[in-house]
């Protein structure tokens, strides 16, 4: 008897877990839409309220978020454009159209490994840190002490990050991309037996607006999902040191998953 009521109650407690999750992230989703509103409401009308975004606050977001992540991004960018490069030589190769393999590389990597590659970057550098600071205020009661004073947690937060981040995030698809068709130059220039002008008069050649345009699109959506997921994260951390460090890894696994994810729903509109 209590083996069929344990069977029985079986899919009941599956339903109901994934209506509960389901629920959660509803919940998740909108409390990170009214982030995004809320810091989009004190950068352009704060200083009407008198608790304008401090441009300090914003200066000292952009050093750790763009300017810190720029040796990081070099390396993985260049190795990654080194790494196309071989691909794509030795695989065109056993159908002779290893001279093609240029234009592949400027339109991948200014359509989606450049942008790509930064927001990973700034994604496990900065998600990660922007959610165990929050956090860590959070359990110490500080964001409580925020609003006992009257400051706006989100204002004082979030919208510098959601600033820098919007102001970094285009300057560091640029470097990535650069560096990328660098690296991929470099590996090209050799195998293919060209010179460093006609490789980069390939470039140009194939490249347009509406590609530099995709990828600077690509840029600031992918800065605003970190932002929120990672400040979104940070508010909800609780559970002392295990909680913080739960916390922070849902940070990096779920900007990571939003940014891939938002890439491919690019990709599927925009290449059409």
């Amino acid at each position: 008897m209590a083996a069929g009521v344990e069977r029985h109650n079986g899919p009941q407690r599956l339903i109901e877990g994934v209506g509960r999750r389901f629920v959660a992230g509803v919940e998740e989703f909108g409390y990170g839409g009214t982030l995004l509103v809320e810091s989009l409401f004190w950068l352009l009308l704060g200083r009407w309220f008198r608790q304008p975004v401090r441009l300090p606050a914003v200066a000292e977001e952009m050093m750790s978020i763009g300017v810190r992540a720029i040796p990081v991004l070099v390396i993985l960018a260049f190795a990654n454009g080194a790494m196309m490069a071989m691909q794509g030589i030795y695989t065109l190769r056993d159908f002779g159209a290893e001279s093609h393999v240029v234009p592949g590389i400027a339109m991948s990597v200014v359509r989606e490994f450049g942008v790509l590659i930064a927001g990973i970057v700034v994604a496990g550098r900065s998600g990660s840190a922007i959610a165990a600071r929050i956090g860590t205020m959070q359990m110490a009661q500080e964001v409580d002490a925020l609003r006992v004073m009257g400051i706006s947690p989100v204002r004082y937060l979030v919208a510098p990050v959601l600033a820098a981040m919007l102001l970094m995030m285009p300057a560091l698809t640029v470097l990535a991309n650069c560096l990328a068709i660098v690296g991929g130059g470099v590996f090209s220039v050799m195998e293919l037996h060209i010179g460093w002008v006609t490789y980069f008069d390939r470039v140009l050649a194939v490249l347009s607006s509406d590609d530099i345009a995709q990828g600077m699109i690509k840029s600031l959506v992918f800065g605003v999902l970190i932002t929120l997921v990672a400040t979104a994260n940070g508010f909800s951390a609780s559970g002392g040191a295990e909680g913080l460090g739960r916390a922070t890894t849902r940070s990096v696994v779920l900007c990571i998953s939003a940014i891939v994810v938002a890439d491919m729903i690019f990709t599927f509109f925009l290449s059409r």
